[in-house]
């Protein structure tokens, strides 16, 4: 396959991602759906279909092939070592008051909705049983990682732990993998009407979820952002993306494993940074310029991303 045959490919599988955020944009901008809409669907997604998507990918996958402790391990590490890295960063770098925006912004990454769904697209049920697994260790970490900073510069509040692992503990994707995995290891056999249903359920989740995004995102947010929302956007669509999957293809990763490390590694910031900046009082327009800029910067970087990685053949 030549390059303009390779490049189109690549557009084959991340251009329907981001066309579904843009459409969201556009229906938002055309009145069809207001905010009380994308309210009622995020949390339809977030608490049902979502794992239902989650739960159906890991109980139809072969576990032999796609539970793999080392690319689990590695994604916590890295995800760590991104932590660390732009956290020390920001020391060097960002007024005191906004390193815990700037290094959530810069590490936390939207893996349950746009990752999931490039993963999908690229790799099909290998890419959502693998990228569903991958949730587990993203939803402990990145909260885990997130409170800890925004506690550190938050002013005059302290960081209720006791809520927050009860959250954690409670969050409906954790314990879609939780519930999906023994299922799976124990090859138990559901009705295939049920199976069905929960298909057709399942199936409005990404795209959904992706309009949702569109809807929430703000181009006046994106021309008011300032030189901390361009630095956080910069780091975690180009630099950490670009450290990681260099430092897993040197461990060994290849193939479809350092594909979907890729895709989560790159996904743009995840909107559930905002909420949380937002509940600690930190600086949630920054939060917001981060999400809508690094959101507008995916479809180029992922893209790109993609076909160099073809490209090279390390995916």
């Amino acid at each position: 396959m030549g390059l303009y045959e390779l490049f189109f490919a690549t557009l084959e599988i991340t251009l329907p991602v981001f066309a579904m955020v843009f459409i969201g944009q556009g229906l938002k901008r055309l009145g069809w759906i207001d905010q009380a809409f994308i309210a009622t669907a995020s949390s339809l997604v977030f608490k049902a279909t979502m794992p239902t998507l989650i739960f159906l990918s890991i109980i139809k996958a072969d576990l032999d092939a796609t539970l793999n402790p080392a690319l689990l391990g590695f994604f916590a590490l890295a995800t760590l070592a991104s932590f660390l890295l732009a956290w020390g960063w920001a020391i060097l770098r960002v007024p005191y008051a906004e390193r815990g925006v700037y290094v959530q912004g810069a590490f936390r990454g939207n893996c349950g909705i746009v990752g999931l769904a490039l993963a999908a697209g690229m790799y099909g049920d290998y890419g959502l049983s693998a990228g569903g697994l991958l949730l587990g260790v993203v939803i402990l970490t990145y909260n885990a990682f997130s409170v800890i900073v925004l506690a550190t510069y938050q002013e005059g509040r302290s960081a209720d732990w006791h809520s927050i692992a009860k959250h954690i503990a409670r969050n409906p994707l954790i314990l879609s993998v939780v519930a999906a995995v023994p299922v799976a290891a124990l090859e138990l056999r559901l009705p295939g009407w049920l199976m069905t249903s929960g298909q057709y359920f399942a199936s409005l989740t990404l795209p959904l979820a992706l309009i949702c995004i569109g809807a929430t995102l703000s181009l006046g947010s994106i021309r008011a952002s300032g030189g901390l929302a361009t630095g956080a956007s910069l780091m975690k669509m180009v630099t950490l993306p670009l450290l990681a999957t260099l430092a897993a293809w040197l461990i060994g990763f290849e193939g479809r494993e350092l594909g979907v490390l890729f895709l989560f590694f790159a996904s743009p910031t995840a909107a559930a940074s905002f909420v949380m900046v937002k509940a600690m009082g930190g600086n949630a327009a920054l939060s917001a310029n981060i999400i809508a800029l690094t959101t507008l910067m995916a479809s180029l970087t992922i893209t790109v991303g993609v076909f160099a990685l073809k490209v090279v053949g390390w995916i």
